[in-house]
């Protein structure tokens, strides 16, 4: 099997050089266009879970995705070509991502990849974006794995789990005067990347976490996590996983008595945590690499938003808006931005080196969009949001999140309270 997919993947590699060339003849030639692409249409590849229990996170990234996909067809789409997003569902499950992945680049010949949803099917894709030379852009994952080392041919429009840990400890510590901290953890690559970032960023303070707890991706086993963590002390839980077990680990915790701070990461799906959780869960926080759409700091200062907002009521109007579904939109409007610099004669070798050209470009949201031939993360701010009323909502003040927080959730906190 393994010399069956070396052998395709170097076929796959052969063929795609050829009609593309190398970078350096590609960027300034005029050179043939790329496979998935045609003088009508441009042919974008995506797997992602559709169904089982990261459903939610796939399924709200395409919807938001294709709301701007379908706006910018209806619109004459880019350099008179339409976007045709062909995409299948892997139920976050790493080997049937990688099989999707393959029969986009051999079978369906896409341009590019796009908007892939999970660390653990991401990553092992790797292999096959840098043998085939194909663009792989905004994946909902802040994983290192896809930033370092460098890929010229990956692309990332969100900010990193590293960044997301960072935000939280830092919160935790010096605006609220914690000290025990423990890590709730999905054991594959997605939670051991929150892990270590977990772990960098206390040890920067001179901490290491409290305790550890794991469960197995797919599962809903958080018992034995709970049982060790709570045994610990820990004031605050930073957590790594999907929305059904992290919502059951915290609805088990209250139940036992066990009430600290539970920070989850972007990738839980703030909206779907929500609605696991009974209405007194002000004690959960969520990072965000956007915005809360329907926030009302959004609503009023944010266009990106609001533009969202509008065509995902356009074009699937049973649909809710969401932060999932936000960030969906916005890759899509970078993947396009990066369509249209590249020009009509389009390659994978231009679109690449346009996206690099990318600098302080807003999108609508509070940061600006920044590439370059050395960096492939456009973004660098995290939101934080906390649970109120059955939703998640933007902190812009931590001098009233350490005045509201009870008196069993918190010590005494400590700290400059800087808004954020």
């Amino acid at each position: 099997m393994a010399k069956r997919l070396s052998l395709i993947l170097a076929l796959a590699a052969c063929t795609f050089l050829t009609a593309c060339g190398t970078p350096k003849e590609d960027a300034g030639a005029d050179a043939r266009p790329a496979p998935g692409v045609t003088d009508s249409e441009i042919r974008i590849g995506s797997s992602l879970a559709l169904s089982g229990h990261a459903s939610f996170l796939g399924t709200q990234t395409l919807l938001g995705a294709m709301s701007y996909i379908k706006h910018v067809n209806d619109t004459g789409g880019v350099h008179g070509r339409k976007l045709n997003l062909i995409s299948y569902d892997d139920e976050y499950d790493p080997p049937r991502c990688v099989a999707n992945t393959q029969k986009l680049i051999i079978d369906d010949q896409v341009f590019a990849l796009f908007c892939y949803v999970g660390t653990p099917t991401t990553v092992k894709i790797i292999p096959l974006v840098d043998e085939a030379h194909i663009p792989l852009l905004g994946m909902f994952t802040g994983a290192n794995a896809l930033r370092e080392p460098f890929h010229r041919y990956i692309v990332n429009v969100r900010a990193s789990y590293y960044q997301e840990t960072t935000e939280a400890v830092r919160r935790f510590v010096e605006d609220l005067g914690l000290s025990k901290i423990a890590v709730f953890y999905q054991y594959d690559a997605y939670g051991f990347d929150g892990l270590k970032g977990t772990e960098l960023a206390l040890k920067h303070y001179g901490l290491a976490p409290v305790a550890r707890g794991f469960y197995l991706r797919g599962t809903l086993d958080v018992e034995e996590g709970l049982e060790r963590i709570a045994a610990s002390g820990a004031q605050a839980v930073v957590m790594i996983g999907t929305y059904e077990p992290c919502a059951k680990f915290i609805n088990l915790a209250k139940q036992s008595g066990f009430n600290p701070l539970f920070h989850n990461v972007s990738f839980v799906g703030a909206e779907e945590l929500a609605r696991r959780l009974p209405p007194e869960s002000d004690n959960v926080f969520v990072t965000q690499v956007v915005p809360p759409p329907e926030s009302p700091e959004s609503k009023t200062l944010l266009w990106g938003a609001g533009e969202y907002i509008d065509l995902l009521k356009k074009y699937y109007p049973t649909e809710r808006p969401n932060s999932v579904g936000l960030e969906g939109y916005i890759n899509a409007k970078v993947l396009v931005e990066g369509l249209r610099r590249a020009g009509p004669h389009l390659n994978r070798e231009r679109f690449i080196d346009a996206l690099e050209s990318i600098r302080d470009f807003s999108l609508g949201i509070a940061n600006t969009l920044d590439f370059s031939p050395t960096d492939h993360q456009g973004f660098d701010r995290v939101y934080f949001t906390r649970y109120k009323d059955g939703t998640f909502v933007l902190i812009t003040d931590w001098h009233k999140v350490r005045s509201t927080l009870r008196s069993n959730e918190t010590p005494a906190p400590a700290g400059n309270g800087t808004a954020g």
